[in-house]
């Protein structure tokens, strides 16, 4: 015995066909909820519970005070996420560059203590005291990618490095700030995952929520030890930017 879908349902799966079909082309202004009640002889919250379904899945976005528009796609860039040569200049200064923007970002550093997963990703004590970073990277002033990053004071903390972005090596990204103390890293070792944006992210990057984002867990290791020297979680706009790994050798 088959049921069928809540009415909803099959309002949302309606306009989705239409939308996918090209019959209602991106940045078309869809019927306001009291026509969707007309139309299909529904209340109101019926009519929101298909505009909602919609929205979660990304094929609409909602506008205050102005009604549900069929979301226009944004053509992804390639954001590069290593080193593509040994440079001092920031890894993502460099990718903004190869793709002919022009990459800045704002930054405030805190001491704290460490909480207990970034102790555990740092392999100190919890309570350890940690430079805690907030970044906001912004290419040709649009913002792209948000980051928190943490390191261990115990390694940092009586050197010219222990503030990330003052003093002369700021700027210059983890690899090359390392090398100031004797520390050679490797690759960063990295965990993506993509999820939907939370609202303060969305905001922060200027995404119209809900919407897609990659979220990555970086971690940078001392290569002669295997101790870890920083981690951070880097979240970049998954609408916007294709995360691109290692280098094609040279012919």
């Amino acid at each position: 015995m088959s049921t069928e879908p809540p009415l909803y349902l099959r309002v949302a799966e309606e306009l989705r066909g239409r939308i996918e079909s090209g019959e209602l082309g991106p940045g078309t202004r869809l019927p306001s909820v009291a026509e969707i009640s007309a139309q299909y002889g529904c209340s109101n919250s019926v009519a929101s519970g298909a505009y909602k379904v919609l929205v979660d899945d990304g094929l609409v976005v909602s506008r205050h005070g102005a009604g549900h528009y069929v979301r226009s796609p944004e053509t992804p860039e390639l954001l590069v996420r290593q080193h593509r040569r040994r440079s001092e200049d920031s890894p993502f200064a460099q990718g903004a560059a190869e793709q002919g923007a022009v990459g800045t970002w704002r930054h405030e550093s805190t001491t704290e203590q460490a909480s207990e997963a970034v102790a555990v990703r740092l392999g100190i004590a919890p309570g350890d005291p940690v430079m805690h970073t907030s970044y906001v990277y912004l290419a040709d002033d649009k913002p792209v990618q948000l980051a928190e990053s943490w390191e261990p004071l115990a390694l940092t903390g009586q050197s010219l490095i222990a503030l990330p972005e003052v003093g002369p090596y700021a700027g210059v990204g983890v690899a090359a700030r390392m090398r100031v103390i004797s520390i050679e890293v490797g690759d960063p070792v990295e965990r993506v995952r993509a999820r939907m944006a939370t609202r303060t992210e969305a905001q922060a990057l200027g995404m119209t929520p809900p919407g897609p984002v990659l979220a990555i867990e970086r971690t940078y290791y001392d290569q002669a030890t295997g101790r870890a020297v920083e981690t951070a979680d880097v979240i970049m706009r998954g609408d916007r930017w294709v995360a691109v790994y290692g280098q094609q050798p040279e012919a």
